[in-house]
């Protein structure tokens, strides 16, 4: 009632776009306090429904309004194990939960959070949680993403032998390899791999299990495994020309990126740039939005990015959807950088010249209900288009985890979306000693919905140890 909402602010546009690194301005402690000030404490908070991993967030708010920030890191901590990733790269539905959303200003919680855990690390105040405790029992986790990382963090903590196996040549997984610098950078995860090697964690990269390395070769050493492995089979889009050169799913291009900028060789593929062209970005999720900000960084000649669905309202009905995530606009840091987003259209040819590619044939949709009652795009008469592109990334999400391999080798039960099938109360697969977490469980979601799971797994994985069963 006191102090108006205010989120970190950002560096001008003309001067990101010079780099690659992180470009968010930090507010003072003055302000940061304000912010925390402004949470009402609710006899129901809502932001604890909205927050995938129930983050105390009143509490550390009122202790940030109170300047006691040596304690919010220690409630910060308590249920999240990377707030540094979260506080820079969640959507905040916990903010959407927010009671004070439903005047549009909900309470900073992201600015907070991001502001907690910085602080920390600069005060020196985060260090190794190291036990006495030895269990005698050991895991491998498969897969150093957010799920892998908290799950191993968590086994370690717990006084278990812990061994993450990485198939890239550092650890991170789509925090490192998906996730632009500019969002992300990848120090922040170094620094966290660095505290969990002190708590005993051992980190083997270039470590493909199902490539170079077998799954039963790790039964013969380990007493639990964990499956972290993501969702890495993208989505393809089924239309004429989708083999011409320069048509590349997005996150081969976002991954050669990230090499790039942390000087890592580029293996067996040709480099993919923007750089001079007219690209066109298929997909409306963060995936696409980070195309179009690293193809800006690369000195695209003109960015557009095509949705498939209709252009969602500029502010929901509060009445209907809160306290719920809602379907609104929603337009990032790289959208306002410079692009021309496409509505409820959709590619029907990719044309080229010499085996390139060079426009994309569409037409424009409405969605309707089928005699089923379920919605469909209709194709529109008289709305054909052409658009130039000399770069096509295709950014509309991923189906399921990679079979081949790993989960063929392992013959473990598959969900009907091709997902690992295992619940949420035990996590283990149909293989008793094998679990799954994150996104290879659930299917493509947040890096939060990953640290969730990969908190809960661990805590079933040291139930089964601890009976004896591994």
């Amino acid at each position: 009632m006191e102090f108006d909402q205010r989120n970190r602010g950002y560096a001008p546009v003309n001067e990101r776009l010079k780099h690659f690194g992180e470009f968010v301005r930090s507010l003072s402690d003055k302000e940061l306090t304000r912010q925390g000030a402004r949470c009402m404490d609710c006899g129901i908070p809502y932001c604890h429904d909205g927050c995938p991993v129930n983050n105390i967030i009143p509490d550390w708010n009122d202790l940030v309004y109170k300047g006691r920030w040596l304690n919010a890191i220690d409630i910060l901590h308590s249920t999240n194990n990377f707030p540094e990733f979260t506080g820079r790269i969640c959507p905040a539905p916990c903010e959407a939960a927010c009671t004070l959303n439903l005047t549009d200003e909900p309470v900073a919680i992201k600015t907070i959070e991001c502001a907690i855990v910085d602080r920390a690390w600069e005060e020196g105040w985060i260090k190794p949680q190291r036990t006495d405790v030895r269990t005698g029992k050991k895991a491998a986790i498969i897969g150093s993403g957010p799920a892998g990382l908290a799950c191993a963090q968590q086994l370690a903590r717990a006084g278990h032998s812990v061994t993450v196996f990485e198939k890239n040549k550092k650890p991170g997984g789509l925090l490192r390899y998906g996730i632009p610098d500019f969002k992300l950078e990848k120090d922040t995860i170094d620094r966290r791999i660095q505290q969990m090697e002190a708590e005993g964690v051992e980190f083997r990269t270039n470590a493909h299990i199902g490539g170079d390395i077998s799954l039963d070769s790790l039964d013969e050493q380990f007493d639990a495994i964990v499956l972290a492995a993501g969702s890495e089979v993208p989505r393809e889009l089924p239309v004429p020309g989708n083999d011409l050169d320069d048509v590349f799913f997005a996150m081969d291009f976002l991954t050669q990126q990230n090499r790039r900028v942390s000087e890592e060789p580029i293996e067996n593929a040709d480099d993919i740039l923007a750089t001079g062209k007219n690209v066109v970005v298929i997909g409306g999720g963060d995936t696409g939005s980070d195309c179009v900000g690293t193809s800006l960084r690369q000195g695209a000649k003109q960015v557009t990015q095509f949705e498939i669905l209709p252009k969602p309202p500029e502010r929901e009905n509060k009445e209907l959807t809160w306290p719920h995530w809602p379907d609104k606009l929603r337009s990032s840091t790289s959208h306002e950088e410079g692009v021309t987003r496409e509505w409820a259209i959709k590619t029907v040819e990719i044309k080229g010249e010499n085996g390139r590619v060079s426009s994309l044939d569409t037409v424009r949709v409405d969605w309707r209900d089928d005699e089923n009652g379920n919605r469909i795009p209709v194709d529109l008469e008289n709305t054909g288009a052409r658009f130039d592109a000399d770069l096509v990334l295709l950014a509309m999400g991923f189906i399921h985890p990679a079979h081949k391999g790993l989960l063929s080798d392992s013959a473990v039960e598959l969900d009907d979306n091709g997902n690992v099938k295992a619940d949420t109360e035990n996590y283990q697969t149909s293989r008793p000693n094998l679990f799954a977490a994150g996104d290879v469980r659930r299917g493509q979601s947040l890096v939060v919905w990953a640290i969730r799971e990969g908190r809960e797994c661990a805590t079933a994985v040291d139930q089964f140890l601890a009976a004896g069963d591994g």
